[in-house]
């Protein structure tokens, strides 16, 4: 771990006593969670105007295929460099300007909503923001952990996928009663442009945070030091490698629209509840977390959630009630959170302060990869094969995954408590 001496945790609990608000006890911390949110919320609820707009103006699948696609792109373009930065430079900076980046990039495309301008205008606008959540994801995730001490990870890591799913539950929501409320997208992304203002206030109020900054000069060998290190820590790299294969094997949230229409018979608002049914299950799961003590055995049920997923997947994919098909994705979101908690724990534990930013670029795009290439996956393996045999054929897949990951890293299985790790 880093030579920078941690924070100590409160001394308003008993020693040994669990504290499910732990992380949130600290004042930077609160701050910084907080603007996180709002951004989140902001960002999905433009997400849901950005589509609507699109799809409104051209009618066209297509187009709405290359929203994810434009912003993906400069994600995975920039990772050494962003990560590279985020080591290197002040991560609070970084943090503000990509937020105040985001910012015009929302009133931009309020702007091009309002007086309907080019469409390519809007993708340059979304190729914009790519870049603005280039930089902002490994240097927000390495200054996140900052602010707590490693005693609180684990507690830090279950509040950030809570506050993530519930901005997927109420995001969208917003988003679509905002559209019908005004009348038309422009509104919204005027929302989300005053959402990133108030993320930008509220981690402008955190306090400045030491960090042992990388001295290396610029070159290929420090801007690859991420992946280098993610090499020789097997069981990180076994644990992203496990997350990324089973969301592009496994996910099947990019063929609702067909399970909803074709398979179970069902309208648009039931197609809302699927949507939103998995945000809800890994929300429900990370503040039960958040409240249970800490996992002895994380490997194991960093295992067995992702195998629960994969079965999950298979009965989903042969599932024609739709009672029935909303309680797996439910389930599906649950086990996904407890993969994401002890994954985004492990990292944070094992890599060292001067690598954090470079580590977390390297991690972002194995999610971001994961998530765009798992609803390609999903439309070309429905195209080919129909979306019943691609659904339980990723959920077959999963599992395999699973058994290969057991096999190549068997240390995986072994691993126990990640607060003795450090």
């Amino acid at each position: 771990m880093s030579s920078i001496k941690r924070k100590s945790t409160p001394q308003n609990h008993e020693s040994g006593q669990h504290d499910p608000f732990a992380a949130l006890r600290f004042r930077d911390y609160r701050l910084f969670t907080i603007g996180r949110l709002l951004l989140s919320i902001g960002s999905q609820m433009q997400t849901v105007a950005i589509g609507w707009e699109l799809y409104e103006r051209t009618d066209s699948a297509l187009a709405l295929g290359g929203v994810g696609l434009a912003q993906v792109l400069p994600i995975i373009a920039l990772t050494l460099i962003a990560g590279d930065l985020a080591d290197r430079r002040d991560r609070k900076i970084t943090v503000l300007s990509s937020v105040i980046l985001l910012a015009f990039c929302s009133l931009a495309l309020a702007v091009l909503s309002y007086t309907k301008g080019a469409i390519f205008l809007i993708y340059a606008c979304l190729m914009l923001s790519g870049v603005a959540r280039a930089f902002l994801k490994p240097a927000g995730d390495a200054l996140m952990w900052q602010l707590i001490p490693v005693s609180a990870f684990t507690n830090a890591a279950t509040w950030n996928s809570s506050s993530f799913q519930l901005a997927a539950v109420i995001g969208p929501a917003l988003g679509g009663f905002g559209i019908a409320l005004l009348g038309s997208a422009t509104g919204v992304y005027i929302l989300a442009a005053i959402a990133s203002f108030f993320c930008f206030c509220l981690t402008a109020a955190i306090k400045e945070q030491p960090n042992t900054r990388t001295k290396e000069p610029i070159s290929l060998q420090a801007l690859s030091a991420g992946m280098k290190f993610l090499w020789q820590n097997q069981l990180i790299l076994a644990a992203i490698t496990l997350d990324m294969f089973a969301v592009l094997f496994g996910g099947a949230i990019a063929l609702l629209p067909i399970f909803a229409k074709d398979i179970l018979h069902v309208g648009p608002v039931e197609l809302g509840y699927l949507q939103a049914a998995p945000s809800i299950g890994a929300l429900i799961m990370a503040v039960s977390l958040a409240y249970l003590p800490p996992l002895r055995k994380a490997g194991p049920a960093l295992l067995w959630s992702v195998v629960g997923f994969g079965v999950i997947t298979i009965i989903f994919g042969l599932s024609r009630w739709f009672w029935l098909s909303l309680l797996m994705l439910v389930l599906s979101g649950a086990l996904d959170s407890i993969s994401v908690v002890i994954r985004h724990t492990l990292v944070q534990i094992r890599t060292p302060d001067h690598l954090r930013g470079r580590v977390a670029a390297i991690n972002s795009v194995f999610i971001s990869a994961s998530n765009e290439l798992g609803g390609f996956e999903s439309g070309l393996a429905a195209a080919i094969f129909g979306p019943i045999t691609a659904v339980v054929g990723g959920g077959v897949g999963t599992i395999l995954v699973v058994l290969a990951v057991a096999k190549i890293w068997p240390g995986m299985v072994k691993l126990g408590a990640l607060q003795e790790l450090d």
